[in-house]
């Protein structure tokens, strides 16, 4: 059995970006479930404490395996959808990372 992948996206919308990307969302999200993807948890920041990273968004979403999240990028449906997330976003981080235990 294949190892747990977690990515953890974060998002600085453009001006109005918002809504295109909750438009991506609606439309990414059934695709992410059919490859076995499920987003953990999302927050909003309030205020950074120490540094100076804030986000509008950012979540985590966890895959199955390696390659159910290499499927997204190449899924024909996910393809005709990507743009509207390059509308959206002004920047956006994608980190793969490793749940402690």
């Amino acid at each position: 059995m294949s190892e747990k992948v977690y990515m953890l996206n974060a998002l600085w919308f453009k001006p109005g970006g918002a809504e295109h990307y909750a438009e991506y969302g609606r439309a990414a999200g059934p695709l992410v479930a059919r490859l076995g993807g499920r987003r953990v948890d999302g927050y909003t920041p309030v205020a950074p404490l120490i540094g100076d990273w804030k986000p509008d968004l950012f979540f985590i979403v966890e895959w199955p395996n390696w390659d159910a999240f290499l499927s997204l990028g190449r899924d024909p449906d996910y393809q005709k959808i990507a743009h509207l997330r390059e509308i959206g976003l002004e920047k956006s981080l994608l980190i793969h990372y490793a749940r402690m235990e």
